[in-house]
């Protein structure tokens, strides 16, 4: 997960994440080189946070919490 501790979407999905006791890692985008690059990259131009990049290559960016859920129920997370 790409993020920043300013964004409050990346705060509510950490929160989501930690309440349904999904491992992931996140990456500030403020503290690592080339991060916030790789989240332009990712999102095809757009700067927007939280990217989430799941094991099976797709990413969600600025998800809501039942979108979040629907694809950690799809790859078998939840």
């Amino acid at each position: 997960m790409y993020g920043a501790q300013w964004c409050g979407d990346c705060v509510r999905s950490q929160r989501l994440l930690k309440e349904l006791n999904v491992d992931y890692t996140y990456i500030n985008i403020e503290d690592v080189d080339g991060a916030a690059d790789k989240v332009v990259e990712i999102n095809g131009g757009a700067q927007s946070i939280p990217v989430i990049v799941f094991p099976d290559g797709t990413h969600l960016t600025e998800p809501s919490d039942p979108e979040l859920r629907a694809k950690l129920a799809e790859i078998g997370k939840l």
